[in-house]
């Protein structure tokens, strides 16, 4: 049975904003593009209202939702790319393991790995098209619907991070379990790593072939670890994903799209972030802009970095922090964003006030 003409992966309407790309390669741009993380998220009435009788699950499964949240935010604010509503954690789902998400708890694991033996309950073998079909026909029909507006980024969560949820069973203040499994198992650590690079270098290649335009890989839980650990497992496998993507982009005749790596408070590893074959570095509020540029050497775009949390602030502050955040990167290889995500009791006007105050103070400056 043929796919209807709209979710077919040829034929996208031409690009007409295409200034975050530029910017994520680097090249002089009219003014700072921006995004935000989590802009299809809960702060949006239209957002509750189209989820409210939806499981989230349910909603990350259905191509028609996923466009409609993803195109949501750009009816409302003149934001220069779109992020694919998703969530991280279909990976673990494509693998074989059961999660809910609990209102006021997050993703809960019916069943964590608990030891090495576990792994064995993994599926050995993923077939991402078939498991993970849902997200890149999302893709596909919300590249056709966004109609050239602007760029669509598709993204991923990075394997240390997935590897925490699977294992902690849902979100943890210390990921102690997790990182537990890094002194005493390494060996099995490193095996639950590869297994999920794997999938995960199948399914961005999947997502560009889709129609994604830029690539994300959320390392949110880089922050729990130190340096050492975080270079043998994370970095290392960060570092792969950027490699075998592209090698694997080339050889499929596909794009070259801009990958971004954000690796939550990971600021000891900014060097060698810089250096791991993404394009664009994000970073959290916790760091100098001055100091990350120094450190990235201007190697690669960054991306952020405002505390969501300055958006509770009046209007007028929330303007003189952007204006002040625009002086502090340049406003050549940058791309403005948040710290992290959008929380959901956030003024969407506040948020319109952010992204407003990008356009206005880095418009037309050298």
């Amino acid at each position: 049975m043929e796919q209807p003409e709209h979710l077919l992966p040829v034929g996208f309407p031409a690009l007409q904003n295409d200034i975050f790309l530029r910017a994520a390669r680097g090249e002089e741009c009219q003014h700072v593009p921006v995004w935000c993380m989590r802009q299809a998220g809960r702060y949006l009435p239209e957002f509750r209202e189209t989820r409210a009788s939806q499981d989230f699950f349910a909603s990350c499964r259905s191509p028609e939702i996923c466009c409609e949240l993803t195109l949501q935010p750009l009816r409302r604010f003149p934001l220069d790319a779109a992020i694919i509503f998703s969530d991280i954690l279909v990976i673990p789902q494509a693998l074989g393991m059961e999660i809910r998400m609990e209102p006021g708890r997050g993703p809960v694991f019916q069943e964590p790995l608990q030891t090495p033996e576990d792994l064995q309950k993994l599926k050995s073998k993923v077939d991402v098209k078939q498991e993970l079909g849902y997200v890149f026909r999302a893709i596909t029909l919300t590249r056709h619907k966004i109609a050239g507006k602007v760029p669509l980024i598709g993204f991923t969560g990075a394997p240390w991070t997935l590897m925490t949820y699977m294992i902690e069973g849902g979100g943890s203040n210390t990921m102690s379990k997790a990182k537990r499994w890094l002194y005493q198992q390494p060996s099995a650590s490193h095996q639950l790593l590869r297994q999920l690079t794997d999938i995960i270098v199948e399914y961005l290649v999947g997502q560009v072939a889709a129609g994604a335009q830029a690539l994300q890989v959320f390392e949110s839980h880089a922050g729990i670890l130190g340096p050492q650990q975080f270079a043998d497992f994370s970095l290392l496998y960060l570092q792969e994903i950027s490699r075998r993507v592209k090698e694997k982009l080339k050889a499929e005749g596909l794009e070259q799209v801009p990958m971004i790596v954000f690796a939550k408070d990971a600021h000891y590893a900014l060097e060698n972030l810089s250096q791991s074959g993404y394009e664009v570095v994000g970073l959290d509020w916790t760091i100098q802009p001055q100091e990350a540029r120094e450190r990235t050497g201007n190697r690669v775009t960054l991306q952020g970095n405002m505390d969501p949390c300055a958006l509770y602030a009046s209007k007028e502050d929330i303007e003189k922090t952007v204006q002040k955040m625009i002086e502090s990167f340049g406003c050549r290889g940058y791309i403005a964003n948040l710290g992290h995500g959008l929380y959901p009791d956030m003024d969407p006007e506040h948020v319109g006030a952010f992204i407003a105050a990008v356009h206005k103070h880095s418009e037309c400056k050298k």
